[in-house]
């Protein structure tokens, strides 16, 4: 960006030094405009955007401090300088405390002036830049309201925005919680359905006497109960997208009826006879071992790989710990909120207990125990005691009865016990090498499993 694409706003009820401060500034190359009521500007600051603003202190009308004051509401980032004369140095102190970037005293250089206009703008350049880092940095980590800086985040993320733009049926495998239908939210929202309409079934809470003609609908008189036709969900979600949560849930009679939908094209409502072409991608989910339950006869092979065209393998929280303190604290901020609490932080204490604690029902969890904690909170942060009794009690459980009782391996109790030291030294790998008495090699091939 040049210079003559930087706009300042000059006011002045002095007319002379407003039109001085212009021509300078003009001969710099500056684009300015120059005003000299500041009733004028006022309105002018509140419609148009400035790089600068350059106003002096004492004038008719509105003073400079409410000029100030105006431009801080209407646009924080643009820099204000203010002119003041000897006699008023308590004013412009006042000014910078109420955000001014600077004040020049009169009488002054222009040379003066000049370099004080140049260091604003490069103020407001590193500003928006931190702004847009900023924002950057929180769109990655808060990716269509999935939140996680992990590494098997990051994957995730990559993998939305490369599949998004197709329209093949894609299959969110991963435990209960991890955030599936988030992730297929994401899909549909960020790709070229997402003009289309989001159809969510959950194949697990529908009978299946229901869920067929929920699916595919029916025509008047198919059955007792058909009192008129009815479109199926395949059909709501026609050009658009059809989740399917635990469809693993669905029933052998319905899984042959998708499978043929799928390959076909074309749905056939209950009692109907004829067939009608349909436009729909699928993204289903499930929290069960599939490939178990296609050799136990449970779920179709060819149905298997209709769905799974591309995965999406959701890791478990307990393997992604990194991202608890951006879970948690999204979740106070949200809960503060939603209750009117002033609770901004998690103390130390709790937050050592909720990082050491397990986590078997992962993001869903974490969100039900904050809710928990900020209603339950008498203070400004959240204390143990605001905690479930389960997460206290886990981490004060002997290790060695916990390994037994969880039948671990020695290399799984190898591995708990490191965690443990990390959460005791705050994450330092460094100290937990030496309190473990390993170089710092080992203890990363140890933590990878290697």
């Amino acid at each position: 960006m040049g210079i003559k694409d930087h706009k300042l706003l000059v006011v002045d009820d002095d007319l002379e030094m407003c039109g001085l401060l212009s021509d300078v500034l003009k001969g710099e190359d500056f684009s300015v405009l120059a005003i000299h009521n500041s009733f004028e500007a006022s309105k002018i600051l509140k419609k148009e955007e400035f790089d600068v603003v350059i106003t002096d202190l004492k004038m008719k009308g509105l003073k400079g401090l409410d000029l100030l004051e105006e431009a801080k509401q209407v646009a924080p980032l643009t820099p204000v300088i203010i002119i003041t004369a000897f006699g008023t140095i308590e004013s412009a102190i006042k000014a910078m405390k109420m955000g001014a970037y600077d004040y020049i005293t009169k009488p002054f250089q222009m040379d003066e002036l000049i370099i004080t206009v140049k260091k604003a703008l490069e103020n407001r350049l590193l500003k928006k830049e931190v702004m847009r880092l900023k924002k950057e940095v929180e769109s990655r980590y808060h990716f269509h309201h999935l939140i996680g800086k992990s590494p098997s985040m990051q994957k995730i993320y990559d993998l939305i925005e490369r599949i998004s733009d197709t329209s093949s049926n894609v299959l969110i495998t991963g435990e209960s919680g991890t955030g599936k239908e988030l992730v297929a939210k994401a899909i549909h929202y960020n790709g070229i359905r997402k003009e289309g309409r989001f159809i969510a079934v959950n194949c697990a809470a529908i009978p299946e006497t229901l869920l067929e003609s929920e699916l595919f609908g029916y025509k008047k008189g198919a059955f007792t109960d058909a009192k008129a036709d009815k479109r199926g969900l395949v059909f709501e979600a026609n050009e658009g997208t059809l989740f399917m949560d635990e469809v693993t849930e669905m029933p052998p009679t319905l899984q042959a009826k998708l499978l043929r939908v799928i390959e076909e094209k074309e749905v056939r409502p209950l009692g109907d006879t004829h067939s009608y072409p349909i436009d729909v991608r699928i993204i289903s989910t499930s929290n069960r071992d599939i490939k178990s339950m296609i050799q136990e006869g449970r779920f179709r092979e060819d149905l298997y790989y209709r769905l799974n065209v591309i995965d999406v393998q959701l890791p478990p929280l307990r393997e992604r710990k990194e991202d608890l303190p951006l879970l948690i604290q999204h979740f106070v901020n949200k809960f503060s909120n939603t209750f009117k609490k002033t609770i901004s932080e998690v103390s130390e204490e709790s937050i050592k207990l909720l990082i050491n604690y397990s986590w078997p029902g992962n993001v869903r969890e974490v969100e039900n125990v904050i809710q928990r904690a900020i209603t339950l909170c008498q203070h400004e942060r959240i204390l143990p005691e605001d905690l479930p009794q389960l997460i206290v009690r886990e981490e004060k459980g002997d290790l060695l009865e916990k390994a037994f009782d969880m039948k671990y391996t020695v290399d799984q109790l190898e591995k708990e016990y490191i965690k443990k030291v990390l959460v005791e030294v705050g994450g330092n790998k460094s100290k937990a090498a030496e309190v473990l008495g390993l170089d710092r090699k080992t203890l990363y091939r140890k933590l990878q499993g290697d």
